[in-house]
C-alpha cells in the first residue's frame, strides 16, 4: 500500500465555476453536485472540480453522456446493489471506469435499496409504510453504513481508489442521499470540514431528490396510493446522519478511528486523500 502511494499527487484542477455549469445542464442525473468547495477548520478548502456526487447515472439521451464527458470523468463508483444496477445500469462516456461497490449487500432490508420497488404495489407499500416508522428504519440503515461488513469493504475500496487515482471521480447510489450521503460526510469530516457545515451539505439532498421522484409520487397517487406517506422516503433528516456519527463514535471513537480501524486504511492513505483533495486558502 505504501509503495502505491509513494509519489506526490499531481496538481489537480480547481474549476468549480466551469463544473457547476456543466452539472446544471445534465438533465436526468439526480442530485449531482461538486463534493468540493468547502472550507476546513484549519483554513484550507476542499478542491472543486475533482470529485462529484450524484444519484444514479441511468439517464436517457446522448446529451447527458456528452455532458458527463465534458466534466472529464475518469472513474465512477456505483454504490448500488446488483439488482438496482441490473434494472437501471449506468450510462457513462466511453473510457470511464465503473467500480461497483454494493454497500448494503449484507443488510437484511433497506428502503434505500428498493426505492423503485415501492411504486409497483401502492396498497402493499402503504401497509408497510403505515406499519412502521420510516425514520427508525433509516436510522438503522445509517448505523449499518458504518458497521456492516459490506459497507466497510465498499467504502474502504472507494477511498483507497480515490487516494491512488489521478482521475476526476464521481460516486453515487440511486438517489445520491444515503449511501452517497454517508460517504461524502465521512470524507469531508476526515478532510477537516466543520461538522455543522457537513450537516448542511448533507441536507442539500432532500429537495432535488423529492423533485426528481415527483413523477413517481404522482404515479403512486394515480394508482390509489397516498404520496404523503412516501415523501419521507425521499428526504434526508439530521437525525439520520447523527445516527451514523454516533455509531462511528461508539464503534471507532473518531473519524480517524473509523478510517483506520473500521475501513482498515492506514495513515499513508488518509494523508494521500488530504494531499489530493485539500488546497491552501484561496
Amino acid at each position: 500500500m505504501t509503495d502505491l502511494l509513494a509519489t506526490d499527487p499531481p496538481d489537480l484542477p480547481d474549476s468549480s465555476a466551469d463544473d457547476d455549469s456543466v452539472a446544471e445542464m445534465i438533465a436526468g442525473v439526480t442530485n449531482l453536485r461538486d463534493a468540493g468547495g468547502h472550507g476546513t477548520v484549519d483554513g484550507r478548502y476542499v478542491r472543486s472540480g475533482v470529485l462529484f456526487r450524484s444519484g444514479q447515472l441511468a439517464h436517457s439521451g446522448d446529451e447527458a453522456t456528452a455532458a458527463l464527458e465534458q466534466m472529464g470523468l475518469g472513474v465512477v463508483f456505483d454504490l448500488r446493489t446488483a439488482a438496482e444496477l441490473e434494472v437501471l445500469p449506468d450510462r457513462v462516456p466511453a473510457g470511464v471506469d465503473v467500480v461497483h461497490l454494493d454497500v448494503l449487500a449484507g443488510a437484511e432490508a433497506s428502503v434505500a435499496t428498493h426505492l423503485a420497488d415501492i411504486f409497483s404495489d401502492p396498497t402493499a407499500a402503504e401497509d408497510v409504510l403505515r406499519s412502521g416508522d420510516i425514520g427508525r428504519h433509516y436510522i438503522s440503515t445509517y448505523r449499518d453504513l458504518v458497521t456492516l461488513d459490506t459497507a466497510r469493504e465498499s467504502y474502504r475500496t472507494m477511498f483507497l481508489e480515490l487516494a491512488s487515482r489521478e482521475q476526476i471521480a464521481l460516486f453515487h447510489c440511486t438517489a445520491g442521499k444515503d449511501r452517497t450521503g454517508w460517504a461524502a460526510a465521512a470524507l469531508l469530516t476526515l478532510l477537516g470540514v466543520d461538522p455543522d457545515a457537513v450537516t448542511v451539505d448533507y441536507l442539500l439532498s432532500s429537495d432535488p431528490v423529492v423533485a426528481s421522484f415527483r413523477p413517481l409520487l404522482e404515479q403512486f397517487a394515480a394508482a390509489g396510493g397516498d404520496p404523503d406517506l412516501l415523501a419521507p422516503v425521499f428526504r434526508v433528516e439530521p437525525e439520520y446522519l447523527e445516527a451514523a456519527r454516533q455509531q462511528m463514535t461508539d464503534s471507532y471513537g473518531s473519524i480517524e478511528g473509523y478510517f483506520r480501524d473500521g475501513l482498515d486504511l492506514d495513515t499513508d492513505v488518509t494523508d494521500q486523500l488530504r494531499r489530493r483533495l485539500l488546497a491552501d486558502a484561496r
